[in-house]
């Protein structure tokens, strides 16, 4: 017969037989008659020893307290900052110092944002934009940098952050630092709580203004992709006319210059170079129309995209079907871009996709201008593929198009563009 265990007269920790447990090798006599207080500490795997000491509340709770806590210190210079840049700076405004300390105050307040943010973004898990940096570099002159920073939204709204925080950051440590000790239990909520008017200060004072800032930044980048476009054409102009025409026509001038010495000594041989002069001034012409439709082609002026593109179809060494469904023209400048854009793309369609056929089609919906450009070709064209169509995409971002590419491998590929389409000047 199996002697019953140690603990066999236990029942949730109550000594029912009143007498001596031996579970543990140990004599422990319950003379309550109640609960064994030692099994309070007995582990769930049996090994009787007490559970290992651990941190109280998880890693976010303790950043939110060491926000809170470090709220005034840092409001307490802020405040400083900020009172003293707004005195100093509108009394001294009487002075010739004035706005650009007013002007370098602003600029400081950027940092002490960018501070702040880091805080939130460490402590707080906030995650916030940097603002977009001042293009002082391109600012113009003296007086248009410093009436830029001036006016600078983000640094004025810093400036207010940090004037309004000052009561706050009293606040929060004088409830923090106390809760710490009395108010142990409660002090998760309690931090949620102030951390989360915390995130709202920083969200609605220290982010960018999202549609402005990212408006701007899209701007200044169009502009820049503009400016490249056009010192790109200006080159290739350049190029074409120095390495084609200009090199026909000096050629010309010199077999004409000896055509005229030989005029009467060798009559005969005179008139052989004037014929090949005269070739060389019709491949000349040609070369100068071909300059000028890459320009801006007569055709397009004259009678419209339907013309213009169905013109550029028919050099296209695949079969290309053009449809343009347009009510009206656009403006000179977008009908150009749609122009360019499809040649190119017709361009690529010959040199590189292997196609049977193409398609092209051209329509107005609302206020867009699309653009649907179709092969059959092997497909795999990339926007990074050095095919043009990178270039092509960032022309039409300059003025607020979209340029969509989708072209598996294995073709078929399809290309998508949208213009703004504005009304033509009478």
């Amino acid at each position: 017969m199996t002697p019953p265990s140690p603990a066999a007269g236990r029942i949730d920790g109550v000594d029912r037989t009143g007498g001596i447990d031996h579970a543990d090798g140990t004599d422990r006599i319950d003379r309550t008659g109640g609960i064994d207080r030692a099994d309070a500490f007995e582990r769930a795997d049996g090994s009787g020893r007490p559970p290992r000491p651990r941190i109280a509340y998880d890693a976010l709770t303790w950043k939110e307290v060491a926000h809170l806590l470090l709220n005034l210190p840092l409001a307490v210079f802020g405040f400083a900052y900020a009172i003293t840049a707004l005195v100093a700076g509108g009394v001294l405004t009487l002075t010739v110092i004035g706005l650009p300390l007013l002007a370098l105050s602003l600029l400081g307040a950027r940092q002490l944002g960018k501070l702040e943010r880091a805080r939130a973004r460490r402590l707080l898990g906030v995650r916030v934009e940097e603002p977009t940096p001042l293009p002082l570099t391109r600012g113009g002159g003296p007086v248009q940098r410093l009436w830029m920073a001036l006016k600078d939204p983000v640094g004025w709204r810093t400036l207010l952050y940090a004037a309004i925080r000052l009561p706050w950051g009293i606040l929060t440590f004088c409830l923090v630092l106390p809760s710490l000790f009395v108010l142990w239990p409660v002090l998760p909520y309690l931090t949620r709580g102030l951390t989360n008017v915390d995130r709202a200060m920083v969200r609605g004072l220290l982010s960018p203004s999202d549609e402005l800032e990212h408006r701007i930044a899209e701007l200044e980048s169009d502009r820049g992709i503009v400016v490249d476009t056009a010192a790109a054409d200006l080159r290739r102009i350049e190029r074409d006319l120095h390495e084609g025409a200009q090199a026909r026509l000096v050629n010309l001038a010199m077999g004409l210059g000896l055509a005229k010495e030989k005029l009467l000594e060798d009559p005969d041989t005179a008139a052989a170079m004037v014929d090949e002069a005269h070739g060389e001034v019709k491949l000349a012409l040609q070369e100068l129309r071909d300059l000028a439709r890459g320009i801006h082609p007569a055709v397009l002026t004259d009678r419209g995209l339907d013309a213009a593109l169905s013109s550029v179809a028919s050099r296209c060494t695949v079969p290309v079907t053009v449809t343009v469904d347009l009510p009206d023209r656009p403006a000179e400048a977008i009908e150009g871009i749609a122009y360019f854009t499809v040649s190119e793309l017709l361009q690529n369609i010959s040199k590189h996709s292997r196609a049977r056929t193409a398609s092209v089609d051209v329509w107005r919906s609302a206020d867009r201008l699309l653009i649907q450009v179709r092969d059959d070709g092997r497909g795999g064209a990339r926007l990074d593929g050095g095919s043009g169509m990178r270039g092509l995409a960032e022309r039409l971002g300059a003025v607020d198009g979209l340029f969509v590419l989708d072209s598996p491998e294995g073709g078929p590929t399809q290309v998508t563009a949208e213009l703004p389409w504005r009304d033509r000047k009478a």
